[in-house]
């Protein structure tokens, strides 16, 4: 068959000839312009999409509109810079966008860019007026915190009231974290310095001025080449979100931190319209152990010790990451918006990312009836290495341990594990079933291809329990799909992500040949070229994997997961693969689940943690903030409180007896920070609640 590399090497072929001999010749011997490698970058990207994606899009006004739209959405996502009348200019090119990008025109984008470069030097007058001037909390006013609900300003004065009250709410936050700082302190008996209220008013507001300062002098310095990956990726992202084209740097951050992994603290973090959200913690690193920054959270200030922080709210997350990055044994502070809304400062000590952590890892849970607990925080594989380590292997070992201590079930755990290598999955599943199919996945073209487990070998058949949540994604999702579709286990937990795309990556520059040389390099498109299905024909696109038995937690309510991306693909099925369902009349799975419900239902800690799921959802859905101090501290306190009597019914939940594998004992005994690490490990688990409801439900049934 034709691979999708030749494909796209052919239409790479077609688009030089587009270009002709005098192209050639005019590369070759004055090298080329802005223009001409744009138009070679645009003609090739689009060709690549064209041809290679799993769902292409027809270039047509309908395709042109949500590209401006996006665009615009991205390039002025808190509408603090462009004015109606700017937007108005720019609209004569809604439907134009098709055209252009199809013939390498940038007329738009150049015209965008004059635009908010004039308007960005217009606001740095704003908020240097504004900052100059104290600002009175007493007065009951609000501001809409929400970007999609916000309209461009009419006029420069209606702009410089939003700047007004935009930059009030940030001062405000700073006054109550100072102003909630100090009575703790009084409460503590500290002996620091108590200061006015029109101390701290000042204070608020010199910082905010030193860091919008910094912010300014950044903008000033970008050109417009900053924003052409935007740009283009406003076209890329139509096919899917996870479609995107790479600048050459950009392709490099990419290969160095790992898809996002930040060298120094491990944290996977990604940026949409302007803010940088943390969306995955590395296991092992130094943000893992030190606990407190987690999936959601929003990064807003980044500060090098006890140093000045620097906001990178819009900042582009390249620019964030060098402020985040640094050498080991270095501290940086976090400013962080948790996703209760409340604010935090989270101090981390750069380390080495332990990759041992990241590892699958188990213990045993003790009891009359043992119970194996296995920790699998990613699908890993060494590709590049024969010989290197893979999670199918490495939870096949464990699974062997477990055995050998006893263990009557087996807990395996996949919550906040984002994927990864297909083939340990279907190696995975076939430790906990005879033979049959894993998954099916299909290109745009043709029947799907069933990947299948051919080994008729069981090596553990006792119940199983699957643990999911909402970070569970891509092949989590297909492992806890087989497992559940193959009526093999119980999954437990909430609702996976809802990520069945598969995506690959292309390097522009080998789709054109060497006489285009001089414009390269061009950077890569990263493309969705397959769909993967359940053994049942369902994909889990969009609705992901419902678990058998459902605990809430904090993300239950809110709108979460790949069905709230734009322009995600739309679920569908397929023909259903021919298999077998288990059948282990020992274990009573229907009644397990009924009984587990019931316990879940009279629970007071779920439904402390069901309140506060439901609170989170309604200060999230609620989009207008108070610029009134005395209105914020009270809703703050109120948070802190009802966060704080959550946090007392965790603390008195009765701890699990666990138990380090004899296997395990004599290696942490070698390694005195592996042993460390394991410990760290160990004392999660003994408190974790979710664990402690899969025990139960194991234990039901043997």
């Amino acid at each position: 068959m034709f691979s999708l590399k030749n494909k796209l090497v052919a239409y790479g072929a077609a688009a030089s000839v587009v270009f002709g001999i005098a192209s050639y010749k005019l590369l070759e011997k004055d090298g080329p312009t802005r223009d001409q490698k744009n138009e070679v970058l645009t003609q090739v990207l689009i060709r690549g999409l064209s041809s290679a994606h799993y769902s292409p899009e027809r270039l047509d006004d309908n395709f042109s509109q949500k590209a401006f739209d996006l665009y615009l959405e991205r390039l002025d996502n808190n509408k603090k810079f462009l004015l109606q009348s700017d937007v108005d200019k720019l609209m004569a090119y809604r439907t134009r966008l098709d055209d252009q990008i199809q013939s390498g025109s940038f007329e738009f984008f150049d015209l965008s860019m004059q635009l908010f470069k004039k308007r960005v030097q217009e606001a740095e007058s704003y908020y240097k007026e504004i900052l100059d001037k104290p600002f009175s909390f007493d007065k009951e006013e609000t501001i809409e915190v929400k970007s999609e609900k916000l309209k461009y300003a009419t006029s420069q004065a209606a702009l410089k009231e939003e700047w007004r009250k935009y930059l009030k709410y940030q001062a405000l936050i700073r006054v109550a974290d100072a102003v909630d700082s100090q009575e703790k302190a009084d409460t503590t008996g500290a002996t620091q310095p108590k200061k006015t209220f029109t101390q701290i008013e000042a204070d608020a507001r010199k910082k905010l001025r030193e860091n919008y300062d910094e912010l300014f002098k950044r903008m000033g310095q970008f050109e417009s080449e900053d924003w052409r990956s935007t740009y283009l990726n406003s076209f890329a992202n139509i096919y899917d979100p996870h479609t995107e084209y790479f600048a050459p740097k950009e392709k490099e951050d990419f290969d160095f931190e790992f898809s996002g992994r930040l060298e120094g603290i491990g944290a996977v973090l990604t940026e949409k319209d302007g803010v940088i959200k943390v969306s995955e913690i590395t296991p092992g690193s130094p943000s893992y152990m030190q606990g407190e920054l987690k999936p959601g959270d929003a990064i807003l200030m980044v500060a090098q010790g006890d140093k000045e922080p620097v906001d990178v709210q819009g900042m582009r997350l390249d620019k964030a990451v060098s402020l985040i990055r640094g050498k080991k044994g270095t501290e940086v502070r976090l400013h962080v918006k948790k996703v209760d809304g409340t604010m935090k400062i989270i101090s981390i000590i750069r380390d080495v990312v332990v990759r041992e952590e990241g590892y699958a890892k188990s213990l045993l849970i003790k009891g009359q009836k043992p119970i194996g607990y296995i920790h699998l925080p990613a699908f890993y594989a060494d590709f590049k290495n024969a010989g290197g380590r893979n999670s199918g292997k490495d939870v096949a070992a464990e699974v062997a341990k477990l055995k050998q201590e006893n263990a009557q079930g087996i807990i395996l755990d996949l919550r906040n594990n984002g994927g990864g290598s297909l083939q340990d999955v279907v190696d995975m599943v076939g430790l906990f079933i005879k033979s049959g199919p894993v998954v099916q996945v299909k290109s745009a073209n043709g029947p799907a291809a069933v990947l299948e487990d051919r080994d008729a070998q069981v090596q553990f058949g006792g119940p199983l329990v699957v643990l999911v949540n909402e970070n569970s994604a891509s092949a989590s999702e297909i492992l806890a799909a087989a497992i559940q579709d193959y009526k093999r286990g119980i999954i437990v937990g909430s609702s996976t992500y809802g990520k069945g795309t598969v995506q690959q990556f292309f390097d522009l520059d080998q789709v054109l040949p060497a006489s285009f040389d001089a414009v390269k390099p061009l950077g890569h498109l990263k493309l969705t070229t397959q769909k993967y299905y359940r053994v049942s024909g369902k994909t889990v696109q969009l609705r992901g994997v419902t678990p058998d038995v459902v605990l809430p937690d904090t993300y239950t309510y809110l709108k979460y997961g790949e069905k709230e991306q734009t322009y995600a693909l739309p679920f569908d099925e397929i023909q259903p693969a021919k298999f077998t369902a288990w059948n282990n009349p020992s274990f009573p799975m229907q009644k397990v689940v009924a009984s587990a419900k019931n316990r879940v239902k009279e629970s007071p800690t779920f439904s402390l943690i069901n309140q506060s799921a439901l609170r989170l959802q309604e200060r999230v859905e609620n989009t207008t903030r108070s610029l009134k101090l005395s209105t914020y501290l009270a809703q703050e306190k109120k948070n802190q409180e009802e966060a704080k009597k959550l946090e007392t019914a965790r603390k008195n939940i009765p701890q699990l007896e666990v138990a380090t594998l004899k296997n395990d004992v004599s290696k942490l005994a070698a390694d005195t920070a592996a042993s460390a690490r394991f410990e760290a490990f160990t004392r999660n688990a003994k408190k974790d609640l979710y664990i402690r409801e899969a025990v139960a439900i194991l234990r039901d049934g043997l």
